[in-house]
């Protein structure tokens, strides 16, 4: 889609008409936000958290969350990261930090619900009002039989290199469905 500047019309107004050029920055806000409202609502469960600094008006925290893969019955990634307390913290605008640890486990009988992508978004959790989301990947491994999740964060204009990765070998016996 090719998108070409109209000066009559409101900056606004050019960023929402298709055949309207827009900026670099605007078109990769528009993407990222069409992206976050496309992907699946992640659920998870909160398994536990430490608090790291104090705050009267709440803590500055490490949660621990789990979250079962929605294509393979009897996985679940464990997902480690900060959480932004006190004010802005508590009225969910505040923006926290990109560091994230995962660790994914067989929990269960493996049971693949239909075919996986050889890599495909499976969770992604916003980590700031709009701009900022974490994300985790499944990449098949069809060579060793694993599935290896990575956990990365993504913002608007700039992403991190901070990631972290776990991998889920797969039975003896059992094929991954890729598509």
């Amino acid at each position: 889609m090719v998108f070409y500047l109209d000066a009559t019309l409101s900056r606004p107004t050019r960023a929402l008409i298709p055949g309207h050029l827009m900026k670099p920055t605007l078109l990769r806000i528009a993407l990222a936000v069409t992206t976050t409202l496309l992907l699946p609502p992640a659920h998870s469960e909160e398994v536990g958290s430490v608090n790291t600094n104090f705050r009267i008006t709440g803590s500055d925290r490490v949660v621990v969350e789990a979250y079962d893969d929605p294509l393979v019955q009897g996985v679940t990634c464990y997902v480690s990261r900060a959480r932004t307390g006190g004010v802005k913290g508590t009225l969910g605008i505040a923006e926290d930090p990109t560091e994230a640890s995962i660790a994914c486990r067989q929990v269960g009988t493996i049971h693949f619900t239909g075919p996986v992508k050889q890599q495909a978004d499976v969770f992604s959790v916003s980590m700031s009002l709009i701009f900022k989301s974490l994300h985790v990947v499944r990449v098949v491994d069809a060579k060793r039989n694993t599935l290896v999740y990575l956990t990365y964060s993504d913002r608007v204009v700039s992403g991190s290199a901070k990631n972290s990765v776990s991998a889920v070998p797969i039975p003896t016996g059992t094929t991954i469905p890729v598509k």
